[in-house]
């Protein structure tokens, strides 16, 4: 199961108030590519896809295909601010390493 912070919930009802017209939740997903392998997509959606699975945090519905359901099991994801910048975080207990850049991992 995917875990989302109350801070990342925050910030993703935060943005999806100002889209216009607002979607109807936010998917995450698994997609390949980048220097290690993997990385994670967000982006908002009307509909969930048949085969998804829908979690409901406070009302904020996320979706996730099937086969990213097997690299994001257990993870929790974040909103942090630091003096780098700011964004949303995945922590993934099952990631072997990342890239240079901490936007793409391998498992």
């Amino acid at each position: 199961m995917i875990q989302l912070t109350d801070k990342a919930v925050g910030k993703v009802r935060e943005i999806l108030d100002q889209q216009e017209p607002k979607p109807n939740g936010l998917r995450i997903a698994v997609v390949g590519g980048g220097c290690s392998g993997f990385s994670y997509s967000m982006a908002f959606e009307n509909t969930p896809n048949m085969l998804d699975k829908t979690y409901n945090y406070d009302g904020l519905k996320v979706f996730v295909d099937q086969a990213s359901l097997l690299y994001l099991d257990g993870v929790e994801v974040d909103y942090v601010e630091t003096l780098e910048g700011a964004g949303f975080k995945f922590n993934n207990p099952h990631v072997k390493s990342t890239c240079g850049c901490g936007s793409s991992f391998s498992v």
